[in-house]
């Protein structure tokens, strides 16, 4: 079964922030960022499920190569992703805008 993945504002906001933050810093490191949060969506089309409870009803994705955590809840068969967010943020207090 593939899910069908669904960004949040707020999760497109914390994407292009992170993205120009690294394109800012290394010319194309923005896009292997892309790269990298692009391989975590393909994995949560294919399996949401796998990865335990984290927060409340949120579910977590750790990207590979980059300090991203990807937070979302699943509802019927979407996948809801809320925020992209830095491994040292709060993240209940993000997940809780």
């Amino acid at each position: 079964m593939t899910w069908t993945v669904f960004l949040r504002k707020s999760a497109e906001d914390d994407i292009e922030y992170a993205r120009a933050h690294y394109e800012a810093a290394q010319p194309g490191l923005g896009e292997r960022f892309l790269d990298d949060i692009a391989e975590a969506m393909r994995g949560l089309q294919s399996n949401p499920e796998w990865p335990r409870l984290y927060y409340r009803d949120f579910r977590r994705v750790l990207l590979h190569r980059f300090p991203y955590k990807i937070f979302y809840l699943i509802e019927s068969s979407r996948v809801i992703v809320f925020r992209v967010l830095h491994g040292r943020q709060d993240h209940p207090r993000w997940l809780a805008t």
